[in-house]
C-alpha cells in the first residue's frame, strides 16, 4: 500500500521542523555558567552583554515560534491522518 502525497509531505516538514528546533536549542547558551561564569563574568563589557542578550532573545523568540508551528503541524497532521487517511 502506497502512502498518499500529503502524508509524505507532512512527514518531511515535521522532520525538518524538528531538526530546526534541535539546532536552535543547541545554539542557545546555557543559563548556568557555573564557577567559570562567575570568574569570567567581570571581564565582559557593557556592550558585549547587551549584544549577547539580543542574540539570546532572538533565539528564544525563534524557538517559541518554531515550536508552536511544530505542535500545530503535529496536531493537524494527526487529525488529517485519522479522519482522511
Amino acid at each position: 500500500m502506497q502512502m498518499p502525497f500529503y502524508q509524505i509531505l507532512l512527514g518531511a516538514v515535521l522532520i525538518i521542523t524538528s531538526i530546526i528546533i534541535v539546532v536552535i536549542v543547541l545554539l542557545q547558551q546555557s543559563r548556568q555558567a557555573g564557577l567559570s561564569g562567575a570568574v569570567a563574568g567581570g571581564a565582559e563589557t557593557f556592550f558585549g552583554k547587551n549584544k549577547g542578550r539580543t542574540i539570546e532573545a532572538k533565539l528564544a523568540r525563534i524557538t517559541k515560534f518554531v515550536a508552536i508551528f511544530f505542535f500545530i503541524l503535529t496536531i493537524g497532521a494527526a487529525l488529517i491522518f485519522n479522519y482522511i487517511g
